[in-house]
């Protein structure tokens, strides 16, 4: 019995009973109180699992993320009755939609279906992938190395200097543009979106509109001189718009005598001091004839934003523009500010050319190729008027003596071939 008292790890037998004077008395009862204050407390049992679990209270414990990839697998619809009703996705779809979600870490899309990258990249756009701060611009470059004009071919951002400067990195991205419209942005001369005009990756650019850039000669003169120098650079440029630059000078038209497919030109509202020596230059270096007719060319309405990421630039256009209305709230407490300031400030509102009256037609400094396809501005009477004074100039030009002639050829070769310390400089920054 003592035995049995001290025992910690005896396992309990049950009732016992002691046989005394011929009768059976029970014992363990009597001795529960005893034994309770010789042995230890005994450990609680370790449970795996709490008290009262069940499978759905563990499914009600799920955060939303869980639930949300939960659900993401089913289509939700209604029926007639307005009872909801679910179907299970396909497997293409789910696969889809994992892979927008991570489309920042994949290596290359290069040699990957079109028709497949189309619905992965609107997949991606409607799952703002494109929106992020740093994830959007990786999965941008990766569509745009892969596919180049599919993703954009025609870039318009006229008098969007505001989506230019949040979005710069974005749109030195885009490769491959056929039409690029920066009119009325502001740029100036040392922008980098202008330098970024020079690469190969917009080699292809056959239209470009820079009106009213607040360009120099020595804008000009950095833009053209891929082209003059290593014949690259916007070697295929058709048409070029340098309108309402007055700054671009007699000497910067003489720079673009380099574009030798170009078909239409304007010219109009720049600093040109000698106006007939620049049409006789255009018209015998690259064939360009004055239009009496503004050409259609340049109502600036053939550029317009399209490819696969147009949604992707409207919506950068309305976040700039919701930015845009949140500065002119706090203009009435600026114009407080100035009215009760000791200083006058005055401060003219910037617009645009574009929206001004238009000028007369014999302001317009539009040019054309005669022989160009492209060029559907000039009509038949500008086009008898237009031969006859091309035919006059051939023969003041026929009347001269051969050997001025000559000199002529030579000197035109020689300012081909002699680069200028400037140019050197230039080539040397590429």
């Amino acid at each position: 019995m003592s035995y049995y008292l001290n025992s910690e790890n005896h396992l309990d037998p049950g009732p016992i009973y002691v046989r005394e004077n011929g009768q059976l008395h029970m014992v363990n009862l009597a001795l529960d109180s005893v034994r309770s204050g010789l042995q230890k407390p005994r450990p609680r049992p370790f449970r795996l699992f709490p008290k009262g679990f069940s499978v759905e209270l563990c499914m009600n414990r799920e955060d939303d993320t869980a639930q949300k990839e939960k659900t993401d697998h089913f289509i939700f619809t209604y029926t007639r009755e307005g009872n909801l009703r679910y179907s299970a996705k396909s497997l293409f779809s789910l696969v889809l939609g994992f892979i927008s979600d991570n489309v920042d870490h994949i290596d290359s899309l290069i040699g990957f279906p079109e028709q497949i990258a189309e619905k992965l990249f609107s997949a991606a756009e409607a799952r703002q992938k494109f929106t992020e701060p740093g994830a959007g611009l990786r999965a941008l470059q990766k569509f745009t190395e892969a596919y180049g004009s599919l993703v954009l071919c025609s870039l318009c951002l006229r008098n969007r200097y505001l989506v230019i400067s949040e979005k710069l990195e974005e749109i030195k991205s885009f490769r491959e543009l056929t039409c690029l419209d920066l009119s009325c942005c502001k740029l100036g001369d040392e922008h980098e979106l202008l330098e970024h005009l020079t690469n190969e990756a917009l080699s292809s650019v056959t239209q470009l509109h820079l009106k009213d850039n607040c360009l120099s000669d020595a804008g000009v003169r950095k833009m053209t001189a891929p082209v003059r120098v290593m014949k690259r650079g916007l070697e295929n440029l058709t048409l070029l718009d340098l309108s309402c630059n007055p700054e671009i000078t007699d000497a910067g038209i003489g720079y673009l005598f380099s574009f030798r497919k170009l078909n239409c030109l304007d010219i109009s509202g720049t600093g040109l001091k000698d106006i007939k020596a620049i049409k006789h230059k255009l018209q015998t270096h690259i064939g360009l004839v004055h239009s009496k007719v503004p050409l259609k060319e340049f109502d600036h309405s053939n550029c317009k934003t399209e490819g696969w990421a147009d949604q992707i630039v409207l919506q950068w256009e309305r976040v700039t523009a919701e930015a845009g209305k949140l500065r002119e709230a706090s203009e009435p407490r600026r114009a407080a500010q100035r009215f009760y300031s000791k200083r006058t400030r005055t401060e003219t509102p910037v617009k645009c050319p574009m929206a001004d009256s238009p000028t007369n037609s014999s302001e317009k400094l539009q040019f054309y190729k005669e022989d160009a396809p492209d060029c559907h501005g000039p009509l038949l009477e500008r086009e008898t008027a237009v031969c006859q004074e091309s035919k006059k100039s051939k023969k003041r030009a026929l009347e001269g003596p051969e050997q001025d002639q000559s000199n002529s050829s030579q000197s035109s070769k020689q300012k081909y071939v002699c680069l200028a310390v400037e140019d050197w400089d230039l080539l040397n920054s590429y």
